[in-house]
């Protein structure tokens, strides 16, 4: 049937901030959707209040509108903007429970908003847990045996009847927030009092666990014609029990017989038959590892994580066709762009494995609990492509970027038989590590079955790696055969890995193969195995066959992208990777991308001219700029990433552009970095760099207590910690080099700690002048890492001569940088005095919220600087430039809860996952909508309501102001006895005490505390009071501050809110057009 003409304009809800279980991958099918609607002519209103992505560049939507995703928010922009219709499934769980609320709350109906695709009852069936179980049911499929409670007492009674383990499913969450696997009574009180509070309609699920089973996903689209197709299906390595986006994945299917596959894809289509989705539906199954038996477990009636992934492994692009069928197109009506003349009803085949490997982000915190379970803990993904399972799983290790290019790891070499086999008993980020190392030590494959759950087929694979790691060692480098040589880059060895077990070095192995002609052939994604000619540029590489590469009769420049998503380096880079592939086409040079992150828009097919999906190393990298011929590379967007390649890339003979390597050297070594500020008469914060524990120690004595400890070329502040004493210093180090990181971590910078204002600049650089979209100042003072800040735009309190000085201090670093493109810069004011604090000679996390709010297009200028344009020709003006005419505030969005073991308080050290912006007339405006960025986010504080204080010594006193303003709000307050009595003696009524976890965790049974504020006195101490009173606030839901700077600026926002309500909503276009001078 032709598309519905009656719906000209759209809603497209978004999925908002990055956070554990609902990441890029929504971004993607976002910006699918809008391209796919654009086609069709749809006039697009887009409402996303996450910053750092593609899907909220103007040029995506006729109106992008920044705003909280509330209910509220939305029914101002509906009542605006009249749309025709809503398309609820792109915007992941987030986009889905707001379209139900909408619709629930009479607003679709009351403003004659169409729900486009999955009508609304599919929705329900899909994720309300007892409505698919009756479903089910009535269909005759089996779901394991379970009870729909909304209370603790109901679970434990059902959980009796049917015995331990069960697992707890909240109903409408994501990445399995609220749930887990329940061994006992005690622990099923727990889990199940948390997956309550996590439902937002307070439903759980308690099911007999089917733990062990082989997990299997199924990929389906269906249109309104009731035609089906599998997109792919997918097979978890790791067995059900580990949420699967915690598990390494493979795609197609490797274990399943003929029958299973057929068995499990006819049920697949009679269940999205019976939702009646329309659209991508992802349907996940438990199958009997020695019988056909088979569970239904989950189905998301919405584009998901496993969507994203689907697309990039088939190639065929799921959000977008969705998207046409929404507005009322067949499968058979829809051209599929990667051939150009099938149909979007014909079903993908793939001729070679695909591996996913999550991103966890243990590097970085060591002391969370690294057990996976129904929770999932990941903030990333990585994926790769190859012609044998070994390949692709060995690709996937090197992308993860972990500093392993093979399935070895040092720390696991030592271990004791018993110390492997609880390593494979324990589902970890470490365990597929163990698992070559067990095979190394010799276990047997039954050993390694029952230990792990994991298909004997999977355990072979792992095996051939060893025995190929065992011939390469004992042959030796001058005995190899080139047979022995092909197969092992054949199965994915990395040359470094060779090198290290022949005792030769990386160079000499590079040689040998040069002169053999031992190069990796690229093969094309096409959909379709290669029965159709594909006519996108999407490749992987291989060992055997022809090269499938078309040529490129142009410039060309290689563009790398940033890798797998995690804390400190996220979705922002990405946007930066894509704006520069699309700013390199406007000058005519062909854009070749490299990435491995299948979430993301720049590893869509038609982002750039070729790309790549293959791991961000030296080896990968240089393999396509050799077949390519690129002019140069291009490492500015990347994020760290990309900067740490630089150098290996630029001594292997490839030409990088934009800023001279031997200013990037310069403004990543702490040492060289001072001393270039001391020449240019800069302050800097007093510190010195030290290359190990007993310099260390002998700086902080002279610069004194507190001091930084910050280490060179690290992303997201890793590792950097305040330490306020000797004693501590030695314990930090010596924990450092106990976990054999000792040389990742020097050389060391030891800097003064100055708690004073943090301000950072953005800039475009030509390598004489430089243009300024604004500046930022964080609310919290310097020591609290810039990506957890709350940031101003434009600055709200610097004066002009302190703007003035920013300015100048920007201008002349970046002359003696000699940078060209982008460079960020962060200060601290103190004491009257501002301090350079740092220099990223690259794109930063701010640069996609400076583009948008200021509408000047920074990636684009620096890309064209960095081509030997100069800023003066571009039209937008140098130095600073006039403040935009609104406000803009910044917030971090945190997954913490997510993560047990980690403290929530601010640091050095980076820790939130995601951002959003608020945006409006008044600084205090923006703030409001930034605290509320989503329903039930923070509350208002009415009166009665309570607030829940531990404030540490210094801070008591600073919190005066807040307390006048809450008293006289009537809040009340519940405190830990220390506060307590400094509440008393300024005239404010205690109304309950807890001494600690346990003392407050009985008050919540009696007490509702709407907000905790718990300041640290050292923090990240597990085993201290504050870290457990924010740990357990964190569990039981409760909003929670960690820094009196950021509860000041919620207080005002709240009382301005009183004032002039908030209410309005303009679209970013609206509000930051400006055309060039």
């Amino acid at each position: 049937m032709p598309r519905n003409e009656q719906i000209k304009k759209v809603l497209v809800i978004g999925s908002g901030p990055i956070v554990i279980g609902q990441a890029a991958e929504f971004d993607y099918a976002g910006a699918q959707a809008c391209l796919s609607l654009r086609e069709e002519g749809v006039e697009i209103v887009l409402v996303n209040n996450n910053p750092a992505t593609i899907m909220t560049d103007q040029q995506m939507a006729d109106k992008v509108y920044l705003e909280p995703l509330t209910v509220d928010s939305l029914r101002r922009i509906i009542a605006k903007e009249r749309p025709d219709g809503l398309l609820p499934t792109l915007g992941g769980q987030t986009g889905l429970n707001l379209a139900v609320s909408l619709a629930e709350a009479g607003i679709l109906a009351e403003y004659n908003v169409q729900l486009l695709g999955t009508p609304l009852e599919a929705i329900k069936k899909g994720e309300d847990r007892e409505l698919f179980k009756q479903l089910m049911q009535q269909i005759g499929e089996p779901v394991p045996e379970s009870a729909t409670v909304e209370s603790v007492e109901a679970a434990v009674s059902f959980a009796a009847s049917i015995g331990y383990p069960v697992i707890v499913r909240p109903a409408y969450t994501l990445g399995g927030a609220g749930g887990g696997i329940a061994d006992d009574e005690a622990s099923l009180r727990r889990v199940a009092a948390g997956g309550i509070a996590a439902s937002p309609i307070g439903q759980v699920l308690i099911e007999r666990s089917v733990k062990g089973w082989k997990e299997i996903e199924y990929e389906v689209m269906r249109d309104a014609n009731n035609t089906c197709i599998i997109v792919c299906n997918m097979e978890n390595i790791d067995p059900v029990g580990i949420h699967t986006g915690d598990s390494i994945v493979v795609a197609p299917s490797q274990t399943l017989t003929d029958r299973q596959y057929q068995m499990l894809r006819s049920v697949s289509v009679k269940v999205i038959r019976a939702l009646g989705v329309v659209g991508g539906c992802n349907i996940q199954f438990a199958l009997d590892p020695a019988s056909d038996r088979y569970y239904l477990i989950e189905v998301n009636p919405r584009v998901s994580r496993s969507s994203a992934l689907a697309s990039k492994a088939t190639g065929y692009p799921i959000a977008r066709i969705a998207a046409k069928l929404a507005l009322g197109y067949r499968l058979d009506e829809v051209i599929n762009p990667i051939t150009g003349y099938t149909y979007a009803s014909f079903e993908p085949a793939l001729d070679y494995v695909v591996v996913k490997i999550p991103r966890w982000p243990f590097d970085k915190f060591p002391l969370a609990d690294r057990l996976l379970g129904t929770q999932m803990k990941a903030t990333g993904e990585v994926m790769a492509i190859g012609r044998n399972l070994e390949a692709a799983l060995l690709k996937a290790v090197r992308s993860l970027e972990l500093g392993w290019t093979h399935l070895f790891r040092p720390d696991l070499a030592g271990k004791t038989r018993e110390q492997l086999l609880q390593a494979l008993r324990e589902a970890t980020d470490v365990r597929l590590f163990a698992l070559a190392e067990a095979i190394r030590t010799g276990f047997t494959e039954e050993e390694l079955a029952r230990a792990t759950g994991i298909d004997p087929f999977y355990l072979r694979s792992l095996a051939r790696i060893v025995s190929l790691e065992r011939e390469l060692a004992a042959c030796g480098w001058e005995e190899m055969p080139e047979e022995l040589l092909r197969e092992a880059k054949h199965r994915g060895f990395a040359d470094k890995t060779i090198a290290e077990l022949t005792g030769v070095s990386v160079e000499t192995v590079r040689a040998r193969r040069a002169a053999l002609g031992l190069k990796p052939v690229y093969k094309i994604v096409d959909t379709c195995a290669a029965e159709f000619e594909a006519q996108t540029p999407y490749y992987y590489s291989a060992w055997q066959g022809s090269d499938e590469v078309a040529e490129i009769a142009k410039r060309k420049v290689l563009v790398l992208g940033s890798g797998p998503i995690r804390i400190g380096q996220g979705i922002e880079f990405d946007y930066c990777s894509v704006h520069a592939a699309k700013a390199l086409q406007a000058e005519g040079i062909a854009a070749i991308v490299v990435n491995n992150n299948p979430e993301t828009v720049s590893t869509d097919y038609e982002t750039a001219d070729h790309l790549y999906f293959e791991p961000l190393t030296v080896e990968d990298v240089l393999h396509v700029a050799e077949r390519e011929q690129v002019e140069g590379v291009i490492v500015q967007f990347g994020g760290q990433t990309a900067i740490n390649l630089a150098e290996p890339l630029a001594e292997a003979g490839l030409t990088i552009l934009g800023t001279p390597l031997a200013s990037i050297h310069l403004a990543e070594d702490r040492e060289l970095f001072y001393g270039m500020l001391r020449e240019l008469e800069i302050p800097h914060i007093p510190g010195a760099g030290v290359t190990s524990k007993e310099e260390a120690l002998r700086i902080a004595d002279e610069i004194g207590y507190p001091v930084l400890l910050r280490p060179s070329y690290v992303i997201g502040g890793q590792g950097m910690v305040v330490v306020r004493s000797a004693a501590e210093m030695e314990g930090v180090i010596d924990g450092w080099l106990t976990d054999k990181q000792g040389q990742s971590f020097f050389p060391l910078l030891v800097d003064k700690y100055v708690p004073g204002m943090e301000v950072e600049v953005d800039a475009v650089c030509d390598g004489e002048n430089v243009l300024i979209p604004g500046i930022y100042e964080h609310v919290e003072k310097a020591g609290i890492h810039s990506g957890d800040s709350m940031a101003l735009f434009p600055a709200p309190t610097l004066s002009a001569g302190q703007k003035a000085t920013l300015v100048s201090y920007t201008e002349r670093i970046a002359r003696k940088l000699q940078a060209v493109g982008l460079i960020n810069i962060q200060f601290v004011v103190s004491g009257g005095v501002i301090y350079v604090l740092e220099v990223n000679p690259r794109a930063s996390r701010t640069v996609p919220i400076t583009s948008k709010v200021t509408g000047i297009p920074m990636v684009q200028l620096a890309i064209r600087a960095q081509l030997g344009e100069k800023l003066a020709a571009m039209g937008y003006g140098t130095g600073l430039l006039d403040d935009i005419p609104f406000a803009v505030v910044k917030a971090p969005v945190f997954s913490t809860v997510k993560l047990s073991g980690v403290d929530p308080v601010l640091g050095p050290e980076m820790k939130s996952t995601g951002e959003v912006l608020g945006l409006g007339r008044t600084i205090h405006e923006a703030a409001a909508k930034a605290f509320r960025f989503k329903d039930q986010a923070v509350p208002s504080m009415e009166p009665g309501d309570c607030l829940f204080l531990s404030l540490a010594e210094p801070h008591k006193s600073e919190f005066f102001p807040e307390l006048k303003v809450l008293q006289e709000k009537g809040v009340r307050f519940v405190a830990t006895p220390g506060t307590a009595r400094w509440l008393r003696a300024h005239g404010a009524e205690v109304v309950a005490e807890a001494a600690d976890e346990k003392e407050l965790q009985l008050l919540l049974q009696t007490t509702t505390i709407s907000l905790a504020l718990v300041t640290a006195t050292v923090g990240n101490k597990q085993g201290r009071r504050g870290f457990a009173l924010r740990s357990l606030a964190l569990q039981k839901g409760i909003p929670l501050f960690t820094a009196l700077e950021t509860f000041a600026l919620y207080v005002q926002s709240l009382l301005a809110k009183e004032r002039d309500g908030h209410g309005d909503c303009q679209d970013i276009g609206t509000l930051s057009s400006r055309s060039a001078v």
